[in-house]
C-alpha cells in the first residue's frame, strides 16, 4: 500500500459514511472513482490517500483472462480493481496488512462486482514480508502460485520525519521492512516464466534489482514515469520474469504532466481511459 496526498479523480465534492452509528466509530469514507468513473473506488476521508501509483502499475500487468495476479500491500484495492477493469476474467488476490483498509478494500470489490456475482478478486490480512500458507488456497493454479505479482511497496526512509497518520506510515515509511525483503518474499508466489513488477522510488531501484537477480529472476526492465519532458525520473516501474534470461531493457516510460500541469495525452490514456501503459 503506497501513495501519496494527490487523489485519482475523486467525486468533488465527496459523500461522507461513517458506518452504524451504534458501532464504535469507524473512520470516515468518501466516495470516489477511477478511471474516469469506471471503477467505484472509496476511500478513507482522512490521513492516507491513493495516488498515480496503483493506477500506473495496474496498467503495465501484462495478465490475460483467466490468469492470477498477487498483490502485495493493496492498500484499499486500487490496482486490482483497475486491473480487472482492464482484464475481464482475471483472477486476483491482494495482501492487506491493516484491518480496516483491508474491509474497505473488501468493500470497493462488492461495489465493482459484475453482474454475474462472481468473485474474482479476494483481501487476505497479511504483513509482509511474512506470507500465510493460506494464500496457496486462493489461486487456482496446480502449485498455489500466481501468473504475475505486483506491489509498490514501501521506501520512504525511517530516518525522515514520520507521518502522524498511522496508515500513512504504514503505506510509505520502511520502517520495519525494506522494499528488498517484499520482494524477496513475492519471488516465492510466481509461476516460472511469470512477472513480477513493482513501482519504486528510482533511490531504491538498484537494490529492487540485485533482489530480484538474487531470487532467481531475470529479462529486468526500467519503466521511467517522467514528471514532465526534461525532468527527472523520481518512480519507475521495475519489470522482471521469474527465471527470465534476458537483457536488461530501459523502457522510454511515460510522461505524465504538460508543463502547466495538465495530464498528457498519453497518461490520461492510462489513467482515465483505462488503457495499458505504452510499451514504445
Amino acid at each position: 500500500m503506497s501513495g501519496s496526498r494527490k487523489t485519482v479523480n475523486p467525486l468533488q465534492p465527496p459523500k461522507s459514511h461513517t458506518g452504524n452509528p451504534s458501532a464504535p466509530p469507524a473512520p470516515t469514507r468518501e466516495e470516489g472513482f477511477l478511471l474516469g468513473g469506471r471503477v467505484r473506488y472509496d476511500q478513507f476521508a482522512k490521513g492516507y490517500r491513493t495516488g498515480l501509483e496503483p493506477v500506473l502499475m495496474a496498467a503495465s500487468i501484462p495478465a490475460r483472462p483467466g490468469e492470477t495476479v498477487l498483490e502485495g500491500g493493496c492498500g484499499a484495492g486500487a490496482a486490482l480493481l483497475c486491473l480487472s477493469a482492464r482484464i475481464p476474467g482475471m483472477h486476483g488476490v491482494g495482501l492487506e496488512s491493516d484491518p480496516e483498509t483491508q474491509a474497505l478494500a473488501e468493500q470497493n470489490i462488492r461495489n465493482n462486482m459484475l453482474s454475474d456475482g462472481i468473485p474474482r478478486l479476494r483481501i487476505l490480512q497479511a504483513h509482509l514480508p511474512d506470507i500465510p500458507r493460506s494464500l496457496r488456497v486462493l489461486t487456482p493454479t496446480a502449485n498455489g502460485r500466481f501468473h504475475h505479482v505486483m506491489a509498490n511497496p514501501p521506501w520512504h526512509s525511517p530516518s525522515g520525519t514520520p507521518s502522524p497518520d498511522s496508515r500513512r506510515r504504514l503505506a510509505l515509511s520502511a520502517e520495519t521492512t525494506a522494499p528488498e525483503d517484499w520482494i524477496r518474499a513475492l519471488t516465492k508466489w510466481v509461476l516460472p516464466g511469470g512477472t513480477l513488477t513493482f513501482v519504486l522510488s528510482t533511490a531504491v531501484a538498484d537494490r529492487a534489482c540485485q533482489t530480484l537477480l538474487e531470487n532467481g529472476c531475470g529479462s529486468i526492465q526500467f519503466y521511467p514515469f517522467w514528471p514532465r519532458a526534461g525532468r527527472e525520473a523520481k518512480l519507475v516501474l521495475v519489470r522482471a520474469v521469474h527465471g527470465g534470461r534476458g537483457i536488461f531493457r530501459l523502457r522510454a516510460g511515460l510522461v505524465l504532466h504538460e508543463a502547466d500541469g495538465r495530464f498528457t495525452a498519453a497518461a490520461e490514456h492510462v489513467l482515465r481511459d483505462g488503457e495499458a501503459l505504452p510499451e514504445d
